[in-house]
């Protein structure tokens, strides 16, 4: 099952307050790439049908169809990468001991970077 670590939690609804989008869902995505690596994504949004809602923390989220197996054990954390360098991160529960492939900037969850 698709988890939020608390400090996740906890900068999602930081980052709804800031963004005007308070009491929107949080929106969680991942596709699998031609090289075998996954793209995560997340931003606030509506529901849509066949969406599965999740509520962890406190916070509303939202999974396509698609994405719905390819997240099915990973764990969104938010950690400090560098000194006072704070990133999204999401972690395959699989591959727990090994660095995030890609990561999604704190600048209110709306995208991620490699």
């Amino acid at each position: 099952m698709f988890t939020v670590t608390p400090s996740a939690s906890q900068e999602i609804l930081a980052a709804a307050a800031r963004s005007n989008a308070a009491g929107m869902a949080l929106r969680v995505a991942a596709r699998q790439v031609a090289d075998g690596s996954i793209e995560y994504g997340m931003g606030f949004d509506e529901p849509r049908d066949g969406d599965m809602p999740l509520q962890v923390h406190g916070v509303d989220l939202l999974i396509a169809p698609p994405s719905q197996p390819i997240l099915q054990a990973v764990v969104l954390d938010f950690v400090e990468m560098g000194p006072g360098n704070f990133s999204f991160i999401f972690v395959p529960e699989d591959a727990a001991a090994e660095p995030p492939a890609k990561t999604c900037g704190s600048g209110g969850c709306s995208g991620c970077s490699a």
